[in-house]
């Protein structure tokens, strides 16, 4: 009796701790951290630096860009134009560091201010204010920025938006020109990376498009 007695509260304790052993195996997994990813750090490079900067133009101001409401978040989309073009999908565990739209402005912003002084909405008040001045505006509003797949072993980063240039004077304001673009771009890979380097690149031929178009203008 007394070796049972013995037994028992030892038999206990081993119980117990394969118990615990057992719970701390089913305890959930840390939270995955999304992937992050942006357009890159751009074509700039030291031989383009040194070339002589191109003859100035006048001075514009960029807009906030508009988009859809489901654009305004940070997650990478999709759409299998084979299977249902109407719907919009996400990546699971990868985000853009910023939404599309803001990230799109750093590059137009980038891209024309190689030509260009750029303002934003602010500066431009200032110096319409200051100076009686008042540049012309480019309104941009994107409409499509997704990873469209034509079927399930090929797909492009497809961005489209409409660029409208608009011009103040003492009458109002007035539309200089207005057009939409379209850009695809194909896709190494079926999954988020090769849709964040499809979506880079359109980001980078439509940014192209537009800066020309800008030029192209009449100018005030």
């Amino acid at each position: 009796m007394k070796n049972n007695a013995t037994r028992t509260p030892a038999l206990a304790a081993a119980g117990l701790a394969l118990l615990i052993i057992a719970g701390c195996g089913a305890l959930p997994d840390k939270p995955v951290r999304a992937t992050l990813y942006d357009f890159g750090p751009g074509a700039a490079t030291e031989a383009s630096a040194a070339q002589p900067p191109a003859a100035a133009l006048p001075t514009l101001a960029l807009a906030e860009i508009e988009s859809n409401t489901r654009l305004d978040g940070t997650q990478i989309l999709y759409r299998l134009g084979y299977a249902d073009a109407n719907e919009l999908r996400p990546y699971g565990q990868s985000r853009w560091s910023l939404p599309p739209a803001q990230l799109l402005r750093q590059r137009l912003r980038d891209a024309l201010a190689e030509r260009r002084t750029v303002l934003g909405p602010d500066e431009s008040a200032t110096l319409a204010r200051a100076q009686g001045k008042v540049p012309d505006t480019l309104r941009i509003s994107l409409d499509e920025f997704s990873h469209y797949f034509e079927s399930a072993g090929s797909s492009v980063g497809l961005v489209r938006l409409r660029a409208t240039l608009i011009r103040g004077g003492s009458g109002g304001d007035r539309v200089v020109g207005q057009r939409t673009f379209t850009v695809r771009r194909p896709a190494p890979s079926a999954n988020a990376p090769g849709g964040v380097k499809a979506l880079a690149a359109a980001t980078d031929g439509v940014v192209a498009e537009v800066v020309q178009w800008v030029d192209q203008q009449p100018r005030p």
